[in-house]
C-alpha cells in the first residue's frame, strides 16, 4: 500500500480485524456468514441470513452489535406485527393537548429482523423506505436513520406454515442472500463446550465512527475497469442467457437480476478486497461474493423446478460461462506508476 493508503485505510481496517477476533470469541465456524456480514457492514448493504433454527444466526448479530459501539435493536417478526411497532406512530398527550412522534425500534446502527418472512407483507414493505431510503415518514415528517445503518433479517427456509414470502420489491433490497449451514463435527464440539462453559468476555471494540471511517477507506479501493464490465456481463447474463451461449437456460429463467445486482457486485468485492489488506479489487473479490449477491435475485420457472434446479445451480452455471477478466493487475499497476 501507498503511504496515503497506509495513513487513511490500515488503521480502520485493523479495527476490522479485532471486531472479527472479538466475535470468534463467542461464534465457532460460520465463517462465510462472519465474512459476508463483515462485507455488508463496510459496503453499507443489508443481508438477508437463510438456515434452520439453531445455527446461531441471532447469537451472531447479536454478538457482533455488542462488538460493536453501536446501537443495537432485534424485532422478533410475528404475524400480529403492525408498521407502527416498526417505525413508530404519533401519540397523542391528553395532559398537552399535543401530539408527539414515539420512533420505532428500527433506528438502531445494527438492526436484526427476526424470521422476518412471519410477518404480513404490509410489515414487510413498511422496511422498504427504511432500507432503501435510510429514512421513516412518519405523519408527513420525515427522520433520517443513524449511520451507519444495517439491517440483518433471518428467515426458516423449511417452516412455510404461518409464514408469508417477501415481496421482489423488498428481496432486492438486501445487498446478498447467505446461506447458513450446520457446523461440523469438530465445530459442534466446540460450540458444546463454549455453551456449557463459563461465558466468554466480549469487549466492545470499534465505534460507529470508526466503522464509517473503514466504509469510506472500502469505498477508495481502485476497482479497474473490466472488472465493472465483467460484473456487467454476469447480470446480462442471468436476464439474457441465450446470449451468453446458454440457450438451455433461457426458459428456465422469469426473471433476471436488477442493476442492484451489478453495484452490489462491485460494492461487494471492494469491501472483500478491503478485508483482505489491498487497495485494489481482484477478479476473485467479484467472483467470491456473486453467488450470494445472485441468487435471490433470479427467479426461476415451473420449468426449472421441473428440471430440479434451483437458483445456485443456475447462477454457477452463468459464472462458469462468463470469464472474468485476468488483466486487471496490469491496469492497476499503470495507473499507480503514473500517479
Amino acid at each position: 500500500m501507498t503511504d496515503e493508503n497506509i495513513g487513511s485505510g490500515a488503521a480502520p481496517a485493523s479495527q476490522m480485524e479485532h471486531l472479527l477476533y472479538e466475535v470468534k470469541k463467542v461464534v465457532v465456524g460460520q465463517d462465510h456468514f462472519l465474512e459476508r456480514m463483515m462485507v455488508a457492514l463496510l459496503a453499507g448493504g443489508h443481508l438477508l441470513v437463510e438456515g434452520v433454527p439453531g445455527l446461531a444466526k441471532t447469537l451472531t448479530v447479536n454478538t457482533l452489535a455488542r462488538a460493536m459501539r453501536g446501537k443495537f435493536r432485534r424485532i422478533q417478526f410475528t404475524p400480529d406485527l403492525v408498521p407502527a411497532d416498526l417505525v413508530g406512530t404519533r401519540i397523542y398527550s391528553q395532559k398537552t393537548g399535543e401530539f408527539s412522534t414515539a420512533l420505532g425500534p428500527v433506528f438502531a446502527n445494527l438492526l436484526l429482523a427476526d424470521e422476518i418472512n412471519r410477518a404480513p407483507a404490509k410489515v414487510q414493505s413498511a422496511l422498504l423506505e427504511v432500507m432503501q431510503e435510510r429514512q421513516v415518514t412518519i405523519a408527513g415528517e420525515t427522520h433520517l436513520m443513524p449511520s451507519p445503518f444495517v439491517v440483518i433479517a433471518t428467515q426458516n427456509p423449511i417452516e412455510t406454515e404461518g409464514t408469508y414470502p417477501l415481496p421482489e420489491a423488498q428481496v432486492d433490497r438486501f445487498m446478498m442472500k447467505v446461506k447458513v449451514g450446520y457446523p461440523s463435527d469438530d465445530e459442534e464440539f466446540v460450540i458444546v463446550e463454549r455453551v456449557t462453559g463459563p461465558p466468554a468476555t466480549l469487549s466492545a471494540v470499534t465505534t460507529t465512527e470508526e466503522l464509517l471511517a473503514a466504509q469510506r477507506a472500502a469505498r477508495a479501493l481502485y476497482v479497474d475497469p473490466a472488472l465493472i464490465s465483467y460484473a456487467v456481463r454476469l447480470v446480462a447474463a442471468t436476464r439474457y442467457p441465450e446470449r451468453a451461449g446458454l440457450k438451455e437456460l433461457a426458459p428456465m429463467i422469469l426473471f433476471g437480476a436488477s442493476p442492484r445486482a451489478t453495484i452490489y457486485l462491485i460494492e461487494g468485492g471492494r469491501a472483500l478486497a478491503y478485508l483482505r489488506g489491498r487497495d485494489y479489487v481482484l477478479p476473485e473479490d467479484v467472483t467470491d461474493v456473486a453467488l450470494d449477491v445472485l441468487r435471490h435475485r433470479v427467479v426461476l420457472s415451473y420449468e426449472a423446478m421441473a428440471e430440479n434446479l434451483d437458483t445456485d445451480q443456475v447462477v454457477l452455471r452463468i459464472m462458469r460461462r462468463v470469464s472474468a477478466p485476468d488483466k486487471v493487475l496490469d491496469s492497476h499497476a499503470r495507473i499507480r506508476a503514473n500517479a
